[in-house]
């Protein structure tokens, strides 16, 4: 099955940015032409991604979408699904409601509550007034951002007034609202979950901050990401599997499995929970997370059973199930996929997750 690889790269990254993007996007192609799959790699460097796929037909392919917005436009994420959309192209993930859902913090956790889902309380500010507001410790986030951008040991506060300074300090810095939550200092788990009709979950990591005392410190910040020499970045110890009784991961699988289909999710996303109190909260539905080969979600396939390559398969398997001529490549590719083990070393996996993955 022909697939089209498709992944963004702005121009105004520099150069070191650009090519850890390549080198991970050829990682992956690689890895799924090695089962088979002719793949083109077509880098998104504008916003004319008509042009090019121009010379492919959306009936001969599958688009791998790898692409987490469109150079020099911010929270663009969705509109990518929204082109490929209007070219008919069958791609991979959620679709671009969903991704636009996703976006908007202060709508999922609505969303969420409506459906009876656990999920931390919460307000949204668009002022430094705060009154109100009593739980405390709290963690303040910008509403309209993923990564944890806007996330350090600061954005956890004590007190109302320092709930004010950073209240007043997120919509300054990000020019957007101030999304406040209770903040649950507990265990945190991501679940990495796939399918549709069945929906499986992955082993299940657990991000351990025990050499954090400090309760402001024990959060997944944007440098513990994106900091390789941050202390964040260091000391954050990622379990996989979690060490979890198998009715407490039960239950927490079937927590996430219920904000994945709350929020819309295809073909797989990832939900991070923190557990308090016997309840699993989530905290945050990601339909599109990263799966670079030393991310959460691939080490977690790895350990599974399934290859790099038999991730990225399996992924377009479920998008050829919605393709109006291969629907029947993709139900035998999944059986093959499902009955079969591609490969791979759990101890790798354990080795090579990053903690920012």
């Amino acid at each position: 099955m022909p697939v089209l690889l498709i992944y963004n790269v702005d121009p105004a990254w520099a150069s070191h940015e650009r090519d850890e993007v390549e080198r991970e996007t050829h990682r992956l192609g690689s890895a799924m032409e090695e089962l088979g799959h002719p793949v083109t790699l077509i880098p998104i460097s504008d916003t004319h991604i008509a042009a090019e796929l121009e010379a492919f037909h959306p009936y001969d392919h599958i688009v791998f979408n790898w692409c987490e917005s469109l150079p020099g436009i911010s929270h663009s994420e969705a509109l990518v699904a929204e082109m490929l959309e209007s070219l008919k192209f069958v791609f991979t993930g959620a679709d671009s409601r969903a991704l636009a859902l996703s976006q908007d913090k202060e709508r999922v956790k609505a969303l969420l509550a409506d459906h009876s889902i656990p999920t931390p309380q919460w307000q949204v500010y668009e002022t430094v007034k705060v009154d109100g507001w009593e739980c405390f410790p709290a963690i303040v986030k910008p509403v309209y951002e993923h990564c944890s951008i806007g996330i350090t040991p600061d954005s956890v506060v004590m007190t109302k007034n320092e709930l004010q300074q950073r209240i007043g300090y997120v919509l300054d810095t990000y020019r957007q609202p101030a999304l406040v939550e209770d903040f649950i200092d507990g265990r945190e788990f991501r679940v990495s979950l796939w399918g549709n009709s069945p929906l499986d979950p992955l082993p299940v990591a657990e991000m351990a901050y025990s050499a954090f005392p400090a309760v402001r410190e024990r959060l997944c910040t944007y440098d513990s990401k994106f900091a390789p020499g941050s202390r964040h970045y260091k000391m954050i110890e990622t379990l996989l599997p979690a060490p979890l009784l198998e009715d407490a991961c039960q239950r927490l699988c079937d927590t996430a499995a219920a904000a994945y289909s709350v929020v819309g999710c295809r073909d797989y996303g990832r939900i991070d929970l923190r557990l308090r109190d016997g309840v699993f909260y989530v905290l945050d539905v990601n339909p599109n997370p990263d799966i670079s080969a030393d991310a959460s979600m691939a080490c977690a396939a790895e350990l599974a059973g399934f290859s790099y390559g038999a991730l990225g398969s399996f992924l377009v398997a479920l998008a050829a199930f919605r393709h109006p001529l291969l629907r029947h490549y993709g139900l035998n590719q999944l059986e093959a996929l499902r009955n079969h083990r591609f490969g791979g070393s759990p101890s790798a996996a354990l080795c090579s997750l990053r903690n920012h993955a």
